[in-house]
């Protein structure tokens, strides 16, 4: 009885360490993360594919989760839980209302959603993030920042550099960045031709144009953590 628990605990294992990658994944790579040996990974993937797991590949080419299948979460460590508590309480004390109220939501389809109803050791766990104040937004929201990112739409904004320098601008928002304290815009600004960094509080007007940039958003991304020397995260 003990040896089948085991078992199943490790498929469960096997089935979180694909749902961290997005790409193929060979035997001996899962083997090495789960502690086990390679022919033990194709004994167990086999096993989870005869169940109706939604995985594809075979034995040297490498496995993956099938794209756009839902899986909800199976289990967390203490850890584990511990890191998604932590995050999303963050995110509400940084995000505006949207981000904030879909932090909350997250949480409770975490503790939902998991075999152990876990909302009260969540709404007891002693990890707290910090609040503080922020810098004014004047009168834009993260919001449409966030919505023009997703659908890869360009920007108009009204900026004040660091000397109080006015401009008008017409970028490509690419990515938000939160720091302590602040809020920044990485996009691509047709003004200077290259990458730059705006922060919100220096933003005056705002206006979504609706108009996608001509290139896609991860390629830019990857241009700009290159210019920047950032690995891939």
């Amino acid at each position: 009885m003990a040896q089948a628990a085991s078992r199943t605990g490790r498929l469960f294992m096997l089935m979180d360490a694909l749902r961290g990658h997005r790409r193929p994944v060979t035997a001996a790579r899962l083997a090495e993360d789960l502690a086990v040996s390679v022919r033990t990974i194709y004994r167990d993937m086999q096993t989870l594919i005869e169940l109706g797991a939604p995985v594809e590949g075979e034995a040297g080419l490498g496995y993956v989760l099938r794209s756009g299948f839902f899986l909800p979460p199976l289990m967390f460590n203490e850890d584990e839980l511990e890191a998604l508590v932590l995050g999303a309480r963050w995110v509400q004390q940084q995000g505006d209302a949207g981000l904030s109220q879909a932090a909350a939501n997250a949480l409770s389809k975490i503790a939902t959603a998991s075999p152990a109803d876990l909302r009260d050791n969540m709404a007891n766990m002693g990890l707290w993030a910090a609040s503080y104040q922020a810098e004014p937004l004047s009168s834009i929201t993260l919001g449409p920042i966030r919505e023009a990112i997703r659908r890869q739409h360009k920007i108009s904004i009204s900026y004040r550099d660091e000397n109080g320098k006015a401009s008008e601008r017409l970028i490509w928002p690419i990515a938000l960045a939160f720091f302590e304290g602040k809020r920044l815009v990485v996009a691509w600004c047709e003004l200077r031709a290259s990458f730059r960094h705006f922060r919100c509080d220096r933003i005056g007007l705002l206006t979504v144009t609706k108009e996608r940039y001509p290139q896609q958003r991860s390629v830019l991304l990857q241009a700009w953590r290159q210019e920047n020397q950032l690995l891939d995260s």
